[in-house]
């Protein structure tokens, strides 16, 4: 008798071996054949009712808040009554249900915890177990769900994990295209002109794939130019967005015979009517005549830029303007400046990441900088160079944290 009650227990030993290493064969070769993450809590939750003989089973799963993943058997919606943090959390180990401050939790038996580097990862309820002989026989089984449900929400996680960076490539892919289109509308260095009257150079590093700046030339006749530079609030695919849209319009509007003035006031009229007011624009736009030797502008808002008299060593200041573009629904007042320049000159703009490098200590720089690098008889794109490399913008400065335009203008 002896020996046959221990031959039944090799064979019951035996078949349990069989089974859990049957089901772990199962689930692990639905993982590698890549079966989503639904298909893989279907073939868990069968596992669990049909093979385990489980009546109730609710599963809860952290992804950036806890969910509720799978709810099987007569529970209705217990679930939502469930708060892991409040009820679940507070338990390490599997842990029998006797009395629970959550009602919710009463038609339950068995909470097994799914630990993962001493973090919950998961939470299986189960409920409506089978009854044996004194004890339910699934209590042998409770370590296995333990294991196997691990085994689970490492994969979904995974699935996760794949989605998220196919998902992160393809936004990835998106800003390549939105920067080389954005490239396009922004003029390339080599396109400026460069003869025996003007000399412009320029420089452009966005602080993300996109940016929110924007500089320009636009010959107006024979002897008229326009040329600007501008810069939206904020960063990003929202602020390239908009200076795309400003970008067409100032380009649409500004022609020979606009003044300055109703340009701004249109400009002022088409952002606002973009962004309700959300996003401003401060910009800097000017015209110049090869004859007359007159500089008209209008700063609106912008950082000042510089101009340097080479024969009489003498820095400007074109501060003259408004409020920035879209900041009112009309702007109230606009001051042009103009200035004749009878003599060589450099003329130095640029957006405020240029200056608002924050340094060890935490101290924005000033435009002293700028200015030490423009008073003297090199070139502008020298002195643009220059800057670049003092300020280590293309050298991976950590202080820089905005988008950087430089606009420079040499008239002989």
């Amino acid at each position: 008798m002896k020996d046959n009650k221990t031959s039944k227990t090799s064979i019951s030993r035996l078949q349990l071996t069989t089974f859990k290493l049957q089901s772990l064969l199962n689930i692990t070769q639905a993982i590698n054949e890549n079966l989503t993450q639904e298909e893989l809590l279907k073939i868990y939750e069968k596992l669990l009712t049909r093979d385990l003989s489980i009546g109730k089973v609710l599963v809860f799963i952290y992804e950036d808040k806890w969910k509720c993943m799978l709810n099987t058997g007569e529970v209705g919606k217990a679930y939502e009554n469930i708060d892991v943090e409040r009820d679940l959390l507070p338990i390490q180990d599997i842990s029998f249900i006797t009395s629970s401050p959550n009602k919710a939790l009463d038609s339950f038996d068995i909470v097994i915890p799914v630990i993962n580097k001493n973090v919950a990862i998961a939470y299986v309820i189960i409920g409506d177990i089978e009854e044996g002989e004194g004890v339910s026989p699934i209590i042998k089984h409770l370590n296995f769900i333990q294991t196997l449900t691990n085994i689970i929400v490492v994969a979904i996680e995974n699935i996760r994990l794949f989605k998220e960076s196919l998902r992160q490539e393809a936004i990835k892919k998106e800003l390549e295209l939105a920067s080389k289109v954005q490239n396009m509308l922004i003029p390339n260095p080599s396109v400026l002109p460069k003869n025996d009257k003007i000399s412009m150079s320029s420089f452009y590093h966005p602080h993300f794939e996109v940016g929110g700046d924007y500089y320009d030339y636009i010959p107006l006749s024979k002897n008229e130019f326009g040329f600007c530079i501008s810069d939206v609030s904020g960063k990003g695919m929202s602020a390239a967005l908009l200076m795309s849209n400003f970008q067409a319009n100032l380009r649409a509007l500004y022609t020979h015979d606009v003044t300055l003035d109703a340009l701004i006031e249109k400009l002022n009229e088409r952002v606002m009517a973009s962004t309700n007011g959300e996003k401003f624009i401060t910009l800097f736009i000017a015209k110049f005549n090869y004859k007359t030797r007159e500089l008209e502008y209008i700063n609106a808002g912008h950082n000042q830029p510089i101009l340097y008299l080479k024969r009489k060593k003498e820095l400007l200041f074109l501060h003259k303007g408004c409020v920035g573009i879209g900041m009112l629904d009309e702007i109230p007042l606009i001051r042009k400046g103009s200035i004749t320049i009878e003599e060589p000159a450099k003329i130095l703009c640029y957006t405020d990441g240029l200056t608002e490098l924050i340094d060890g200590k935490k101290i924005s720089f000033g435009t002293k900088e700028i200015e030490e690098c423009i008073i003297n008889n090199y070139s502008i794109e020298e002195n643009i160079q220059t800057i670049i490399k003092k300020q280590g913008i293309l050298d991976g400065n950590a202080a820089i944290f905005d988008d950087i335009s430089i606009l420079g203008i040499e008239l002989f």
